[in-house]
């Protein structure tokens, strides 16, 4: 019994100390960890009074390094947020669609699908309706276009039937049978009238299709320049060496005539006026019957009061037939002889034939005579160039524009140029003509009838030096100074001048044509070099 409590008092000591030794070491750590917090507090604080470059650098690293994770945090918030947005968003139109719409939403719908049916319909319908109307304005112009190109067939058949009735009731009495097969082969299929005539003496070798060339007027166009260049002459307005006195032009009458430029004679004409145009036309037998001795003639027209410049290029409001303007290429060819056309019907008139003679043009022979080297030119290099023949010495001019609705193509010519012995007139009318087809008519005739002339070569060595043309400029320069108009054409005329102040009327005006200067200049001018037929 002793021995046992002896033995558990032993325990209970051993087991104080060791509770007392556990104590005494907590104490001893506790002290030890307080000693080493406070030296740590103390070299912290030291550090933070005196810090060195890698403290500082690290310091900044760490901020750094704080301040990128932070960014970091806020972007993977703000995708966070993006992401769960749209995920609500999606969570939101899925439910928007399993909900199920009502029955005004359904009728919404269903109304506005049919609106966008019914414009759907409508534009179709409208774009059909436009294209059909495409389609009949196409068919309509096609029409039109079958109807107008009829109608211009028919017009031309029409021209061409009448010509050959006029020529199939032409009156040949008196008629030389040769000079008419020649004009009217040469003719051929062409719509037109030909006049063949002695430019000295106005014998008349032949008229194919009477009708046209005696009872019809037609637009003179180009061939009114041969009266604006007499009358530029006459006035002072061009002078002998073809140039214009009133303005510097770049070009000379000679070549002016060759290549029909408008420019050059609508500058001409406006400083002569309407007035002595008219008054120049009339002398040369323009605006009045020729006298010949056929019924019905026909006097034509002459452009009172228009002062617009055509009237000098393109014979505007002119009307003229192919017996007058014979008579006005022969006048400027034989001298100035005014013959009237006559028809010897009988063989006394063919043999005792001396001609008949109205008078002389009241104008200077040099004057007349200056126009012949531009005609000449016309047929050597110019617009005429279908009529030269090499052997002959053929002065011409031409013309092609529109009138009394086709296009009128002349030709009014002479033959050969020294003591001419035929004057030939050929007047086209029809969509392809134009003034170098008349004078391939013409041509053809003078090359049928050349051995007529004793020796046409003869004739050729004969021209004066003065009426040889001297080219200065050639077709392409005279279209380009012209505006690129062209021989003849309505295009691109020269502007319109300033209506000229003219003095009034009155009894102490001169006449145009003054007797006194007449004779004057006929005492300075050379001899002729024409003379008449025995």
């Amino acid at each position: 019994m002793f021995f046992v409590s002896k033995k558990l008092s032993a325990n209970l000591l051993y087991l104080l100390a060791l509770a007392v030794c556990f104590s005494l070491v907590g104490q001893i750590q506790a002290q030890t960890k307080k000693s080493t917090a406070k030296n740590q507090t103390t070299a912290k604080k030291t550090d933070n009074k005196k810090p060195t470059k890698e403290s500082a650098a690290s310091s900044k690293d760490k901020s750094k390094s704080k301040s990128q994770d932070k960014n970091a945090k806020n972007d993977k918030n703000s995708k966070t947020s993006d992401k769960n947005s749209k995920d609500k968003n999606a969570k939101n139109d899925k439910n928007s669609k399993n909900s199920k719409p009502t029955k005004a939403e359904l009728a919404k719908q269903a109304e506005q699908k049919r609106q966008e049916a019914e414009r759907q319909a409508a534009a179709k319908k409208a774009e059909e309706a436009r294209r059909q109307a495409a389609l009949a304005e196409q068919r309509r112009r096609e029409q039109a276009a079958r109807e107008a190109r009829e109608r211009q067939l028919a017009f031309e058949r029409g021209l061409r039937t009448e010509t050959q009735s006029n020529i199939a009731n032409d009156n040949t009495e008196g008629e030389d049978m040769e000079v008419r097969r020649a004009a009217v082969n040469a003719l051929g299929n062409h719509a037109g009238t030909v006049v063949v005539m002695e430019p000295q003496t106005g014998k008349v070798l032949s008229i194919v299709n009477q009708d046209w060339a005696i009872r019809r007027g037609f637009k003179p166009c180009s061939t009114i320049k041969l009266v604006t260049g007499v009358a530029g002459l006459n006035e002072k307005v061009i002078d002998q060496g073809g140039n214009i006195q009133t303005r510097r032009f770049p070009m000379n009458l000679d070549d002016a005539i060759a290549h029909s430029n408008n420019s050059y004679f609508q500058t001409v004409g406006a400083s002569v006026g309407n007035e002595r145009m008219i008054s120049y036309a009339r002398a040369l037998g323009l605006g009045q019957p020729t006298g010949i001795n056929a019924d019905n003639e026909t006097s034509g027209r002459l452009p009172f009061g228009n002062n617009n410049a055509r009237i000098y290029s393109h014979g505007d409001d002119f009307e003229v037939t192919p017996l007058q303007l014979a008579v006005v290429v022969s006048a400027i060819s034989n001298g100035g002889k005014l013959v009237v056309p006559q028809i010897p019907k009988t063989k006394i008139e063919k043999t005792n034939f001396r001609g008949f003679m109205r008078g002389e043009v009241s104008i200077p022979q040099q004057n007349l005579q200056r126009m012949l080297p531009g005609m000449i030119g016309a047929v050597n290099y110019g617009t005429a160039q279908r009529a030269s023949d090499p052997a002959l010495n053929i002065a011409g001019k031409t013309g092609s524009c529109i009138g009394q609705g086709s296009w009128v193509g002349l030709f009014a010519s002479v033959a050969p140029v020294v003591n001419p012995q035929l004057s030939i007139v050929v007047i086209t009318r029809g969509s392809g003509e134009r003034g170098k087809y008349a004078s391939e008519i013409a041509g053809k005739i003078y090359k049928a009838l050349d051995h007529r002339f004793v020796d046409s070569r003869d004739y050729v060595a004969k021209v004066p030096l003065e009426m040889k043309p001297q080219q200065k400029i050639d077709a392409k320069a005279s279209h380009q100074l012209d505006k690129d108009e062209g021989e003849d054409s309505d295009e691109g005329d020269a502007p319109k001048p300033e209506p000229k102040k003219t003095a009034p009327k009155n009894e102490n005006t001169k006449p145009i044509f003054e007797p006194i200067i007449i004779e004057t200049n006929r005492q300075k001018t050379r001899p002729r070099v024409v003379t008449d037929k025995p």
